[in-house]
């Protein structure tokens, strides 16, 4: 007979942790058959709101829906590809008053030949918002730690992603500074200008939370799913990168993705790309989503998710090419550059101590 102490402990594990797989198929690829960065951001995204979810929900009272507020930086460590499957499992690693951290990693499994290989570690902080009223924030329930040091480390990342993020809604504030698609016969090859692109979505209920629908009747605000904001963030950078090299290109990471402001149904959402830095081997492009409650005008238009997004070139057996040089026309694009230039090598940096330390 199970002890309800088992029972409990084994209710707890089932809520800070979960798994979910699915194979690739074409249309979750491009067309030499990498499957889609956004892809596989959707299906991080898709098993950290659950898990979330799920765990706001243990504690009587206000039902919650858990709400992405930001992505750390992200690296896609090997390819994936259509046919295999992909593995999600996720993990809450810390909880403070009103958010959750949870950790996902990808696997991808040649289901032929049974070789498995890691494609994806990311960490994703949400904040649990009441059903009854999206712009209240529900208090999480606290998580049991295996130790004292678990939730100092925990608490520490907590207060740097915290900071971040708050730094970066100063920096863009509430001003919309749209990305235009130029005329591309006026613009040279290599420009920024030559190759910033723009997407335009109106938000249907396909694209929000199932928890906005209830018993057939449509809540009044539901929220639009992160991992559709995401997805379509890659895409815009995808095409940029794809302009500028002329070649196959595939994600390489995200830099970390702020969710500044809810997107709700019947927003039209605008996703601009601009080409930022270029080194020899890897092109990074600023990401914005700007959204328009046009049914709502008093409200106007407002800065929602931001992001850097980090490609490389390939040639047709998958190797990687060397990247075109950026050609730089304003004062504006040239701090921009040197300030994707700093990341660069922060980035490349904490790659080489986080390989030596693996050794």
């Amino acid at each position: 007979m199970i002890k309800m102490t088992d029972f409990l402990r084994r209710v707890t594990c089932f809520v800070r942790y979960t798994s979910r797989f699915r194979i690739m198929r074409p249309d979750d690829a491009n067309i030499v058959g990498n499957v889609h960065g956004g892809t596989i951001l959707k299906m991080i995204e898709e098993a950290g709101g659950i898990i979330s979810t799920r765990h706001c929900n243990t504690q009587p009272g206000e039902r919650s829906v858990a709400a992405l507020a930001r992505v750390e930086r992200t690296d896609f460590l090997h390819p994936m590809f259509i046919g295999e499957v992909a593995h999600v499992s996720a993990e809450i690693t810390y909880t403070s008053k009103h958010s959750v951290e949870v950790q996902v990693m990808v696997m991808a499994e040649n289901i032929l030949t049974g070789v498995k290989k890691v494609t994806n570690k990311a960490t994703l902080w949400y904040v649990p918002f009441s059903l009854q009223n999206v712009d209240k924030i529900i208090e999480v329930p606290p998580i049991e730690y295996t130790s004292q040091e678990e939730e100092e480390e925990g608490k520490k990342r907590y207060e740097a992603q915290k900071m971040e993020r708050m730094e970066t809604k100063e920096r863009n504030g509430d001003i919309i500074t749209p990305v235009t698609s130029p005329d591309r016969q006026t613009k040279d090859a290599y420009t920024v200008g030559f190759s910033q692109s723009s997407l335009i979505h109106l938000v249907g209920p396909s694209d929000c939370t199932l928890h906005g629908f209830v018993h057939g009747v449509i809540n009044q605000d539901p929220l639009v799913f992160s991992g559709v904001t995401m997805k379509l963030m890659d895409e815009v950078a995808g095409i940029v990168a794809a302009r500028h090299c002329k070649t196959n290109i595939v994600t390489a990471s995200v830099d970390a993705i702020n969710f500044h402001r809810k997107i709700k149904k019947g927003c039209v959402v605008t996703v601009s790309g601009r080409m930022t830095f270029a080194s020899n081997k890897s092109m990074e492009i600023e990401v914005f989503v700007d959204a328009d409650p046009i049914v709502e005008d008093a409200k106007g238009k407002y800065r929602a998710v931001s992001a850097f997004f980090t490609f490389i070139s390939l040639d047709k057996e998958g190797k990687p090419l060397p990247v075109p040089p950026l050609k730089l026309e304003t004062e504006e694009e040239k701090k921009r550059f040197e300030e994707g230039k700093v990341r660069y090598l922060q980035n490349k940096a904490k790659r080489q101590v986080e390989k030596k330390c693996q050794q």
